[in-house]
């Protein structure tokens, strides 16, 4: 079985597409049928995150920690107890591809750090602004890019890197630490592809929605 953990606080604008495109991508033929289980976390949420996810054919399960590090291990840990071999991570304000599970998994490694292409520009992220994201970003084979939204890790290597920390933020690069320090083969491709939005007004301190806002910020 493979599993797809998504993380969501308070995600009731996004979470509709994000589900859509999971069951897009769980549903490809090029997996011959395997099992796909989506999982959702729903972390403190005080919106309609709940019931819409709800209305989908996906699991979820309901927490008060307020901590994305410890939701992807709570995640993480309901996942590998049902039989996943594989977990994918994405966040409730992406939309993954079609082939972004065969992408990963095509890959033949123990990890896979993937890409991210921003859409709808936030008002304040003017032209000048999206320049300095584009210069930086590296979009390509080989990038150095670490993103909760796009990473895959089979259940193996999962358990013997130790897994998710219970941080606020950067759980995401401290796995991937803890993978690279076990001896884990690790792809860093372009290949899975993920669209995240430009929002500004992140769900974890330091995220990406951060970094997007310091970029908006520099003169």
């Amino acid at each position: 079985m493979i599993g797809i953990l998504i993380p969501a606080h308070n995600e009731e604008e996004w979470v509709d597409e994000c589900l859509q495109a999971a069951l897009r991508a769980a549903g490809h033929p090029m997996l011959a049928g395997e099992s796909v289980e989506i999982l959702v976390v729903l972390d403190s949420c005080t919106d309609r995150s709940a019931q819409i996810v709800s209305q989908y054919p996906v699991r979820a399960l309901s927490i008060e920690a307020r901590n994305v590090g410890q939701a992807r291990a709570i995640g993480a840990q309901q996942l590998l107890d049902r039989g996943a071999r594989w977990i994918s991570c994405t966040d409730a304000d992406s939309r993954v591809a079609e082939d972004w599970l065969v992408e990963q998994l095509g890959l033949g490694t123990d990890a896979v750090c993937g890409t991210v292409t921003v859409e709808r520009w936030h008002d304040t992220f003017d032209e000048a602004a999206q320049i300095r994201y584009h210069g930086h970003y590296q979009a390509c084979e080989g990038h150095r890019h670490i993103h909760g939204a796009n990473l895959g890790v089979s259940a193996q290597a999962y358990v013997r890197a130790g897994g998710f920390e219970p941080l606020s933020c950067d759980e995401d690069v401290q796995l991937v630490r803890q993978l690279e320090r076990s001896g884990a083969s690790i792809a860093w491709s372009h290949r899975p592809q993920v669209i995240t939005s430009a929002r500004l007004d992140s769900r974890a301190r330091g995220g990406f929605g951060d970094y997007l806002r310091q970029l908006a910020q520099t003169e």
